[in-house]
C-alpha cells in the first residue's frame, strides 16, 4: 500500500534529519573495529540504533530517512554567500567538510536502509530541512498521517511546528533520541516567547547564525530578536516600524534595522525551509519484511553490524 504521499492511511509519519543524526553519531559512538583495516562503522551503527530506538518509542506507521542531496543549494548561496561558507572543504569544489572516518559511511547508511526497504527521501537542489519540509506539508494537505514528527537537533526545523495539524519536532540536541525535547507551539511560547513556528523563524533571521555563515543584525541577540518578534508580531511589522520611526524601538536599533535591509531580504529566503520541493510520491509505510535480504546480510558482515541490525530489526519486526 502506498503510504505517506500515496493512498489514504492514518498514524504517525516520522521524519528524520538523516545528518543531524549521523554526525551525533560518528562524534558520539566510539570508533570500535574488530581489525584496523575494517571499514569504520561507528556512525552506522550509531544511526541503526537511533532508528531502533526512535521506532520502539514512537511506534511510526511512516518513516522518511531525509537526505541533503545538496547541503548548499545554489539559491541560498545566490541569496547569501556567506551562507555555510567556512564549511566548504578545501580543495573539494564545494563539498562539505567531513571527517575522513565519517564520509564512506554515509553511502554505507543508504545502502543499509534501501536493504531494510526504508525510504530515503532528497532532491537535487534542496537540503534535507526542505525535504522534511514539503513531506511534512504534504502529509498536512492530504491527510495522510494524524501527526508528523520531526526528529532533529538543528533548531531550523522549529519553524514546521504546527499544533493544528499536529506538527512537531523531537529535538535531540540536549537527551538525543532516548529523551529528546518535545517542540510544539507551547514549547516555543515558554522558550522564545513567541507564537508558533513562523515567529521562531522570524527570529531565527534576527538573530542570525554563526554556524551557517548568518551574521544577524548587529547588537540583536536571541533574546532581544524573540522580545521583538513578540511585540511587533512579526519580522515584517518589525521592519515597518523600523522604517515608520516607531518610537517603541529605540533610535540606535531602529537605525540598525533599517541598515540591515539588504541582509534581512536575503536571509529570510535562506532561512525559511522550502515547502514545496519537486519529489515524487513516496513509499514511506514501514516495511513487513527486508526488501533484499541477501543484501542485507552482506552489509552486516562488511561493516560488522550484527548487533544493532538486530536491534532495527527486532523493532522493527519483533523477531
Amino acid at each position: 500500500m502506498t503510504t505517506g504521499l500515496g493512498s489514504p492511511a492514518r498514524g504517525t509519519l516520522l521524519l528524520l534529519d538523516s545528518a543531524s543524526l549521523f554526525f551525533r553519531a560518528f562524534y558520539g559512538v566510539p570508533d570500535r573495529r574488530p581489525t584496523p583495516d575494517a571499514p569504520p562503522n561507528n556512525a552506522v551503527r550509531g544511526f541503526l540504533d537511533m532508528m531502533a530506538t526512535l521506532i520502539v518509542a514512537h511506534r511510526p506507521s511512516h518513516l522518511v530517512a531525509c537526505w541533503d542531496d545538496d547541503w548548499r543549494p545554489a539559491f541560498r548561496i545566490a541569496a547569501l554567500p556567506s551562507y555555510k561558507a567556512h564549511r566548504v572543504a578545501g580543495g573539494s569544489n564545494g563539498q562539505e567538510d567531513v571527517p575522513p572516518q565519517l564520509r564512506p559511511q554515509i553511502p554505507a547508511i543508504a545502502e543499509i536502509l534501501a536493504a531494510f526497504g526504508l525510504a530515503r527521501v532528497g532532491c537535487p537542489g534542496y537540503e534535507a530541512d526542505d525535504v522534511i519540509g514539503t513531506l511534512a506539508t504534504r502529509a498536512v494537505r492530504d491527510r495522510r498521517c494524524s501527526r508528523v514528527e520531526i526528529v532533529t537537533g538543528d533548531r531550523d526545523l522549529f519553524q514546521l511546528v504546527d499544533d493544528a495539524h499536529a506538527v512537531r519536532v523531537l529535538y535531540t540536541a540536549k537527551g538525543g533520541v532516548r529523551s529528546p525535547d518535545l517542540v510544539t507551539e507551547a514549547y516555543l511560547r515558554e522558550r522564545y516567547g513567541v507564537e508558533g513556528g513562523s515567529g521562531y523563524a522570524d527570529v531565527s533571521v534576527l538573530r542570525g547564525d554563526p554556524s551557517d555563515g548568518l551574521p544577524g543584525v548587529a547588537g540583536i541577540g536571541e533574546k532581544t530578536a524573540a522580545a521583538l518578534i513578540a511585540s511587533h508580531g512579526s519580522l515584517v511589522a518589525l521592519r515597518q516600524a523600523a522604517r515608520n520611526g516607531d518610537p517603541r524601538l529605540p533610535p540606535a536599533r531602529r537605525l540598525r534595522l533599517v541598515e540591515s535591509s539588504d541582509y534581512l531580504d536575503a536571509a529570510v529566503s535562506v532561512v525559511r525551509v522550502v515547502l514545496d520541493c519537486p519529489i515524487g510520491a513516496v513509499e514511506s509505510q514501514l516495511p513487513d519484511h527486508p526488501a533484499d535480504p541477501d543484501r542485507l546480510m552482506g552489509l552486516v558482515a562488511r561493516y560488522d553490524l550484527a548487533a544493532p541490525a538486530g536491534r532495527l530489526t527486532r523493532a522493527l519486526w519483533g523477531n
